[in-house]
């Protein structure tokens, strides 16, 4: 599994022109699966997610996690994560898995935040979305399992 997080002051994800999903500061997360991703790989990627201190105390320093501060999160799925853009102009994407596991994986990543009671919102899975965010920092994250 491969993410990207962002640490953001607010973010909505539309559909059809229609907002689905919105979140105040928090976590907007991209998550990408691949073929070899299991249900462990999810694991480890959200405790570290949910763990990881990128948001600023008094001092300013970033010592606090998503957890301490009580913020959400928006999952947002991204096949386009494990597209190869090394031959040719046009990109592949044979490392993505297939929708109907992937779907699995998604949702299961997301129940795994909300067991740790954040405050989840996600994107369509599957669906042409227009994501909106304001990056607060910016701070961005790239994070891999490898579990597998």
């Amino acid at each position: 599994m491969r993410t990207i997080i962002q640490r953001v002051k607010n973010a909505s994800v539309s559909v059809n022109g229609t907002i689905i999903s919105k979140i105040e500061k928090g976590l907007l997360i991209f998550l990408g699966i691949t073929h070899s991703d299991t249900i462990e790989d999810s694991g480890y990627l959200v405790n570290k997610i949910i763990n990881l201190r990128i948001f600023e105390d008094e001092n300013g320093k970033m010592n606090k996690s998503i957890t301490d501060c009580g913020y959400s999160a928006l999952v947002i799925s991204q096949f386009t994560l494990y597209g190869d853009c090394r031959k040719g102009r046009r990109p592949s994407f044979t490392d993505a898995m297939n929708p109907q596991c992937a779907v699995k994986l998604y949702e299961n990543f997301i129940r795994q935040i909300e067991l740790h009671g954040i405050n989840v919102q996600k994107g369509e899975f599957g669906a042409h979305m227009d994501v909106s965010l304001i990056n607060d920092g910016p701070v961005t994250f790239i994070l891999e399992s490898n579990v597998s």
